[in-house]
């Protein structure tokens, strides 16, 4: 199973190459693709450009920004009912010992300010994210293990699959420009601050990063409820570099995506509900992917 580099075969052993009819990825969530709750007070706001990231809420992802220390924090408020409180003593310790700045605010203005809705009382504002370049996700001493999000659009679902492919050891996230969530603070907060460990490449199109990928080597795994393969019969794979592609909730993958893939996979549902949410979905397939190189000798 190594047709590597170049131009590799297309053509898989064992029907690898094989599509279903029904389009996959997840349902459920929400789906509006934004934040809710107080953020709709602030919806005169420009989108940030690039991954965003700059305005992180959650008292586990300001904590784990401090921690990374991967880039310049500029501020740090937390609400003045909590000044003294044990839940945030190690956010204010570790903001003191870096010399980030840190306020006691008003509660009620620390919520005018958050996006998410439940900033915990604790918000900060940081340089944004950055991207690392799509080649730069196959640099490594093992076999790359990527995730690729095909318009997945709702925040919590995002941060969700970050903090999973943080834990299931992913090396990077492919994340398109247009018709997909960055990294907006539900999306920090969903992560409990995994979005400062996982690298993400944003790239303008998906389908032609996959056709990169593939031209490097890659395989290509599209979950797809209908996938004639099982999540848990891709053992062989796991001595090669993989790309996970997670379609949209409700929608799936698109068809040009789907045609990407050189592998359609689907979860064993053995109960009456047809699918699971892009989130568990891809908490299941990434654990598995990562069960069996672990299981390597």
């Amino acid at each position: 199973m190594s047709d590597r580099g170049g131009q590799r075969g297309r053509g898989k052993p064992g029907g690898m190459r094989s599509g279903g009819q029904r389009k996959s990825g997840g349902r459920g969530g929400q789906r509006n693709g934004r934040d809710r709750g107080p953020q709709q007070r602030n919806s005169s706001r420009r989108r940030e450009q690039g991954l965003g990231g700059r305005q992180v809420e959650g008292r586990q992802a300001v904590r784990e920004l401090l921690i990374a220390g991967n880039r310049k924090i500029e501020r740090i408020w937390v609400a003045a009912d909590l000044e003294g409180d044990s839940g945030v003593a190690d956010i204010v310790e570790i903001a003191a010992a870096q010399r980030v700045p840190l306020e006691y605010v008003g509660a009620a203005r620390l919520d005018r300010e958050a996006r998410s809705e439940a900033p915990q009382g604790v918000l900060a504002t940081a340089a944004p994210l950055q991207e690392v370049d799509l080649e730069s996700l196959l640099d490594g001493p093992t076999p790359p293990l990527l995730v690729a999000l095909d318009h997945v659009t709702d925040p919590g679902n995002f941060g969700a699959i970050v903090r999973i492919a943080d834990g299931a050891g992913v090396t990077g996230l492919v994340v398109p420009q247009h018709r997909a969530v960055h990294v907006t603070p539900t999306v920090a907060k969903a992560s409990a601050g995994a979005i400062e460990y996982v690298p993400m490449s944003l790239v303008g199109g998906l389908p032609t990063a996959l056709r990169q990928l593939s031209e490097r080597g890659v395989w290509l795994i599209g979950l797809d409820d209908r996938g004639p393969r099982s999540v848990f019969e891709l053992a062989e794979l796991a001595v090669e570099p993989v790309c996970l592609v997670l379609g949209a909730e409700g929608a799936g993958l698109t068809r040009l995506v789907r045609e990407r893939c050189d592998v359609l996979a689907s979860i064993p549902m053995v109960g009456r509900v047809s699918s699971l949410n892009v989130s568990a979905a891809a908490a299941i397939s990434l654990y598995e992917l990562s069960r069996s190189r672990q299981q390597l000798p």
